[in-house]
């Protein structure tokens, strides 16, 4: 699914692994500053972390996918997570560098609508900080609502602000 910049939406495989681990290796520091970081762990045991979500993928539980640019580097990811019910919570990340261009507006819109269309889904919940500006814009600007007040989440030694949101799909 073509996006912004010639950016490809793709379901995650096995042939992603090393433009995903590029990804999440060149991102890591700016994703520590609004999220939780992912620990050594994941970076030592990337192989096994993959192959874990790509088993979650296939039973249905989890739909990941990647956005990929004409070079073939990942440059952000889209994830739907705990599929149960018509629901699952939507999750992404964006490369610093290519953040600002519309991106994950894009990406989160393709995803919702793959939610309600390939994967039968009729509600997304999301998550944010309250502090995350620019996600928070993302989630309004696609149709997310809030639906919950700001409430205290610890992110690396401080407090945050942690900001629920859903989308009810339309199509499903």
């Amino acid at each position: 699914m073509p996006l912004p910049d010639g950016v490809r939406l793709e379901r995650l495989t096995a042939e992603h692994a090393d433009a995903l681990l590029a990804f999440e290796l060149d991102n890591r520091a700016y994703f520590a500053r609004s999220i939780a970081d992912r620990g050594d762990a994941f970076f030592a045991n990337f192989t096994a972390v993959l192959a874990d979500r790509l088993a979650e993928q296939a039973t249905g539980d989890c739909q990941f996918h990647v956005l990929v640019d004409a070079a073939g580097a990942v440059v952000g990811r889209v994830n739907l997570v705990d599929l149960a019910s018509g629901s699952a919570e939507l999750g992404y990340r964006i490369a610093e560098s290519a953040t600002g261009r519309g991106l994950a507006t894009a990406a989160v819109r393709a995803v919702a609508r793959l939610a309600a269309t390939d994967y039968g889904l009729h509600r997304l919940t999301a998550g944010t900080s309250s502090a995350n500006a620019a996600s928070r814009a993302v989630l309004e600007r696609t149709g997310f609502r809030q639906v919950l007040p700001p409430a205290a989440e610890p992110l690396d030694g401080r407090t945050v602000g942690q900001v629920t949101y859903e989308l009810v799909l339309e199509g499903s």
